[in-house]
């Protein structure tokens, strides 16, 4: 089965699970305890708005301090995925939306220079890359799924943006990985054989930060029969996987990775059916090969983003009540919870941080 809200959970109750969720409505910039060390970008000055209610965000971009962009899926059924975009640090919000998006689920968004590519997941011709080169105000179609056995998660560029790749689900046993060349003008499926065996193991759609890149290498954070991180440091023609010791499960898993280079790096994950179970939710990694388990949060991890430099990182997550944010100055190895608030996506630049979640919520410090 395919994951059309980020689990193996049947599309019947997901889509009731979408409707009747609350967004994490409390208003309180952080948690009881200790104070944390390092940078909190909730401690003061965190600005919520609703873009449009909906939507429900999990794709994310931050730009600069003062541009992101945000993508989305209706939560009404047939209802178009949108995109949105901010260039005065959320002062004000743009609907950049391709158009003909009904019944689209946007889950990531990728900017490099004045080059935008967005993501839509979904079971054959649901799967689709949108380019645009003039901040949203036309789209192209780069890349539509012709196969019926593939379901696109995530995708991610390296460096400048003229290289890139999107991962879909297993085919015939293997993750199936999508590359382009030419800032993703055009895309093709690269062979398998570099890849290991990944029957009924693969990428969740939570936040668009399952395939994620830093310097030459790319990351994959899987789930499902197996939780492993892939690394390929060819331009995804071969991997290597290791388990990431975030518990695997139907509906579990590790769910999104961030790395300050291809030596450190951390991923988050959780269990989207019992979402309330927390313990081994993280991992790390000093040197980009082995991975150890790193501190539990207090909620479910559907990402993670670096603040500045590999010690201080921030964790999020909302989904069936577990619900909040958490940041780390040791790297991964332990974590302080800092707010109620969650997201299901988040991203820094500097320590300016970005979020998007359900019900059309968008946030920033």
């Amino acid at each position: 089965m395919r994951r059309l809200g980020a689990t193996l959970i049947p599309v019947a109750v997901l889509t009731a699970l979408a409707l009747t969720l609350p967004a994490s409505t409390s208003a309180a910039p952080g948690h009881a305890g200790a104070k944390p060390k390092g940078h909190n970008p909730f401690a003061s000055g965190w600005t919520e708005k609703v873009l449009d209610a909906d939507q429900n965000f999990r794709g994310l971009e931050a730009v600069s301090r003062k541009e992101a962009w945000v993508t989305g899926e209706s939560l009404t059924k047939g209802g178009p995925a949108r995109v949105f975009r901010t260039t005065d640090r959320g002062e004000t919000w743009t609907d950049v939306s391709p158009a003909d998006t009904g019944g689209l689920s946007f889950r990531d968004v990728e900017v490099h220079g004045k080059v935008a590519h967005v993501l839509a997941i979904g079971p054959g011709d649901a799967s689709r890359i949108y380019r645009s080169t003039d901040g949203g105000a036309s789209w192209t179609e780069s890349f539509r799924n012709d196969d019926e056995n593939a379901f696109y998660d995530c995708m991610a560029f390296y460096g400048s943006g003229r290289r890139g790749l999107a991962v879909s689900d297993p085919v015939d046993g293997k993750l199936r990985i999508l590359s382009t060349k030419d800032r993703g003008r055009s895309w093709e499926v690269l062979p398998s054989k570099g890849m290991p065996a990944s029957d009924k193991e693969f990428g969740f759609a939570a936040s668009g930060d399952c395939l994620v890149t830093s310097g030459r290498a790319a990351f994959i954070v899987t789930g499902g029969a197996k939780s492993r991180v892939l690394k390929s440091v060819d331009r995804g023609l071969t991997w290597t996987a290791v388990e990431s010791g975030i518990p695997a499960g139907e509906a579990a898993g590790g769910f999104a990775g961030a790395f300050s280079s291809p030596q450190r790096g951390i991923a988050v994950g959780g269990d989207f059916a019992d979402s309330k179970d927390t313990a081994d939710t993280t991992a790390y990694t000093r040197n980009g090969r082995t991975w150890s388990v790193g501190g539990d949060l207090t909620h479910i991890g559907e990402d993670v983003t670096v603040l500045h430099s590999w010690r201080y990182a921030v964790a999020t997550g909302d989904y069936d009540g577990s619900t909040g944010s958490s940041v780390t100055s040791d790297g991964g190895a332990t974590w302080q919870r800092v707010s109620d608030k969650g997201y299901h996506a988040i991203d820094c630049v500097g320590k300016v941080c970005w979020a998007a979640g359900g019900k059309g919520r968008v946030g920033h410090n």
